[in-house]
C-alpha cells in the first residue's frame, strides 16, 4: 500500500511538473524576466557567502602566520593619521635598546619597503611590486619558511651584501619550473644580486592588497646603500617575545619604552602604532561586516525585486488562462490542485534564477579575487542556500497569485469572465 501511495505521488508530481514547464515555456519572455532578477540576487548572495568563508579563512592564516607571540611597530600613526600625515619615526637606536633593554624580547627586525623595480634573469624580466629591506632572521620573525637557500645574517647587514630572497611569484617569473633560484644571479635594476633563498607561499595580504609572494627581500643597508632609502629610520619592527600568554602587557611596556624613547610628554599621542594578531582579526571583522552588510542589502533588494517581478507577472498570467484554469477545475481538479501547479511553476523559474545566479555569483567572486579584492571560499553551502533563497522567494510570491487562480470560479473562468 505504501509503495502504491509512493508511486502515486511521484507519479502526480511529474505531471505537474511536466505541465508546470509547458506552461513556463508557452510564456518564454516572462519567465526569463523572473529569472534574471532572481538570478541577480541569487549572485549577489554567493558572493557574500563565498567572501564571508573565505574572510574567514583569511583570517585564520593572517593570524597564523602573523604569530601569537609577535607584534609589528609602524612608524607613525597609522590609526588616526591619513597616509601622506605619517612619518619614519623608528630608527637604529629604538632597535637597540628594545634588543638590549626590553625585556621578554628575542627577535626585533627592522622593515622597510620601497616601490618595485624591473627584475632580470637571462632573457626573462618581471616588474616586481615591492623591494623590501630587513636584517638577519627575517625568516623566522615573520613565521615564513624558506623553501631552498638561507636567511640573512648578520654579516650581510653588516657588509651591505647584494643577496636576496625572492618570493614565489618572483621565482616563477624569472626560472623555469624545474630550476632552483638558489646561487643565481639576478639584476634589481642594473644591480646584480645573488639569490641566496626563495620563500614558500604566502598569499594576498588582508583586505585585498597586492600578493605578499610578489617581492624581493635584500639586507636594510644594501636598500639604503643602492637604493636611496633613509640610513637612520625603517618603517616598522617586528618583534616576536618568548612569553606570548599576556601578550597585551607586553604591548604596554613595549609603547612605555617607545615613549620614554621618542621624548614623548604625557598627553601627546605616539608616534607609532603597534598591530598584533588581535588587532589583525579586529580589522578583519570589520572589513568583513562592512562586506557582508552591503552584498546582503544588495542581495535582499534584488530577491524582493525579483519576487515582485514574479508576483505580478503571475498575477498577469492568472487573467490570461482563466479558461485553462476554468476547464482543469471542470473536469475534477482540486483548488489545492491549482494551488500546486502554480507555485511549482513559480520554484521552477526560481530554481532556475538560482542556477544562473550561482554561476554569475562565483564568476563574480573569481574576478574580485584575481584582482585581490576578496578572498573567496566555494563549499556546498553556497549551492543549498542559494537553492534554498530561491525556493522561498517562490513560495513566498508565488502563493496569491496560486490562490486566485485556485479561486476562479469555474463557469466564468470558462467563459473568460476571470
Amino acid at each position: 500500500m505504501k509503495l502504491d501511495t509512493l508511486r502515486s505521488t511521484v507519479t502526480l508530481l511529474g505531471r505537474t511538473g511536466l505541465l508546470a514547464f509547458q506552461a513556463l515555456w508557452a510564456y518564454k519572455l516572462r519567465s526569463l524576466f523572473v529569472v534574471i532578477a532572481v538570478s541577480l540576487g541569487i549572485a549577489s548572495l554567493t558572493v557574500i557567502i563565498a567572501a564571508y568563508d573565505g574572510a574567514n579563512q583569511k583570517a585564520e592564516e593572517l593570524t597564523e602566520s602573523f604569530g601569537p607571540d609577535a607584534v609589528l611597530v609602524l612608524g607613525g600613526d597609522i590609526f588616526n593619521r591619513p597616509v601622506g600625515q605619517r612619518t619614519l619615526t623608528l630608527s637604529w637606536s629604538d632597535l637597540r635598546h628594545i634588543q638590549q633593554s626590553l625585556p621578554g624580547t628575542y627577535l626585533v627586525v627592522p622593515l622597510r619597503s620601497i616601490a618595485g623595480k624591473t627584475l632580470r634573469y637571462k632573457n626573462k624580466n618581471w616588474n616586481v611590486s615591492r623591494i623590501i629591506g630587513t636584517s638577519a632572521n627575517y625568516s623566522e620573525a615573520w613565521n615564513w619558511p624558506l623553501i631552498s637557500g638561507r636567511d640573512f645574517t648578520a654579516r650581510d647587514i653588516t657588509r651591505a651584501s647584494r643577496v636576496c630572497l625572492i618570493g614565489e611569484t618572483v621565482a616563477n617569473a624569472l626560472f623555469s619550473k624545474n630550476e632552483n633560484p638558489v646561487s643565481k644571479t639576478i639584476f634589481v635594476g642594473t644591480i646584480p644580486f645573488t639569490v641566496i633563498g626563495e620563500l614558500s607561499h604566502r598569499g594576498y595580504s588582508g583586505g585585498g592588497g597586492t600578493s605578499l609572494d610578489d617581492r624581493i627581500i635584500v639586507p636594510l643597508t644594501t636598500l639604503a646603500q643602492r637604493f636611496g632609502a633613509n640610513r637612520q629610520y625603517f618603517r616598522g619592527l617586528r618583534i616576536k617575545y618568548r612569553n606570548a600568554e599576556n601578550m597585551q602587557a607586553n604591548v604596554d611596556n613595549l609603547t612605555s619604552y617607545l615613549r620614554y624613547l621618542h621624548k614623548l610628554k604625557p598627553g601627546e599621542p605616539d608616534d607609532f602604532s603597534i598591530l598584533t594578531a588581535e588587532e589583525v582579526q579586529r580589522f578583519l571583522s570589520i572589513l568583513k561586516g562592512s562586506l557582508t552588510i552591503f552584498l546582503g542589502v544588495t542581495a535582499a533588494t534584488a530577491m524582493i525585486v525579483g519576487g515582485f517581478v514574479l508576483a505580478n507577472l503571475f498575477y498577469l498570467s492568472v487573467s490570461e488562462r482563466t479558461q485553462e484554469i476554468g476547464l482543469k477545475r471542470a473536469v475534477g481538479a482540486s483548488k489545492s490542485a491549482i494551488i500546486r501547479q502554480f507555485l511549482l511553476e513559480a520554484v521552477l523559474l526560481t530554481v532556475l534564477g538560482a542556477l544562473l545566479g550561482i554561476a554569475l555569483g562565483l564568476g563574480l567572486a573569481k574576478l574580485l579575487f584575481i584582482f585581490g579584492l576578496i578572498e573567496i571560499r566555494l563549499s556546498l553551502k553556497i549551492f543549498l542556500s542559494a537553492l534554498g533563497a530561491a525556493m522561498a522567494v517562490g513560495l513566498l510570491f508565488g502563493l496569491n497569485p496560486a490562490r486566485q487562480a485556485a479561486e476562479l470560479d469555474p463557469i466564468r473562468a470558462l467563459r473568460g469572465d476571470g
